[in-house]
């Protein structure tokens, strides 16, 4: 089963404009107070503040390509305040950060999801980058607790998403043969399970990753596998999106440990 006859509905649009303010608004929490100069671990090129504008820079790059319904890649430099705010005031950043994703959640939805605009995906409409800028925001905003120290949690529909799309994005890059690490991950007949274990059963938050020689393959539910990685659903995402090892406490894993690292190392995009 592909990514795209997956029985599972994404975020819808309207939840994925509330997800950018919401998830904008913790980010926020996280960096009150924190040293805007100290490095983030997970990012390490970036300071906390850099991790910032990065996000911030692309809810307002995003904004752009919907609200003028670009055929084509915007340019950065044709997106205002995309650098961020020039005054280095803790405030100043913070008021930057809210007053982007407020104006990119109000484009959005005022284009609602089935608006043709350029995407890098298999989606070319508003849709997916509603989608897209709530999980960039969710994950950045890892990035931001674990540099920050602060407490870090996601409720299970919004990182159920986030490893949903993350699998289609993989399962995309491979069949555009984005770049070799991609193609690498063939079979045949290796496979990797997911297992949140603190979820409802009505969430069905449990994925069977497939390496056929074919390319990638991907189902919810429940079966037997190489390797499995275990955990509350929050650190499983956390695992899966390689912000925290595989010997963190929170998570486990069974079986073929050098399968799932294999995968780690070669599932990226961009």
């Amino acid at each position: 089963m592909t990514t795209e006859t997956q029985p599972y509905a994404p975020l819808s649009h309207d939840r994925s404009c509330d997800e950018i303010l919401a998830q904008t608004d913790l980010l926020r929490d996280h960096l009150r107070g924190a040293d805007l100069a100290a490095t983030v671990p997970t990012c390490p090129d970036w300071t906390l503040r850099d991790l910032a504008v990065h996000v911030g820079g692309a809810h307002r790059w995003v904004e752009t390509t919907v609200r003028t319904r670009a055929v084509e890649e915007v340019s950065e430099k044709a997106v205002e305040g995309f650098d961020g705010p020039a005054d280095d005031d803790p405030a100043a950043l913070d008021a930057w950060l809210a007053d982007g994703a407020r104006r990119t959640a109000d484009t959005l939805r005022t284009a609602g999801p089935d608006l043709p605009c350029w995407t890098w995906s298999w989606r070319r409409d508003a849709g997916f980058w509603a989608r897209r800028m709530a999980h960039e925001t969710v994950v950045h905003r890892a990035d931001a607790a674990l540099a920050a120290g602060a407490a870090y949690d996601v409720v299970p529909e919004v990182a159920a998403d986030a490893i949903d799309e993350w699998l289609q994005i993989v399962t995309y890059g491979q069949r555009i043969g984005f770049e070799q690490a991609l193609l690498d991950l063939r079979g045949p007949g290796r496979t990797l399970h997911l297992h949140a274990t603190d979820t409802a059963p009505e969430m069905a938050a449990e994925w069977l990753i497939e390496l056929r020689d074919e390319g990638i393959a991907w189902r919810r539910g429940h079966e037997k596998a190489d390797v499995a990685l275990r955990g509350p659903l929050t650190a499983l995402l956390l695992a899966f999106y390689r912000r925290v090892p595989l010997d963190d406490p929170r998570v486990e894993v069974l079986g073929e440990r050098e399968l799932l690292e294999f995968w780690l190392e070669r599932a990226t995009f961009g």
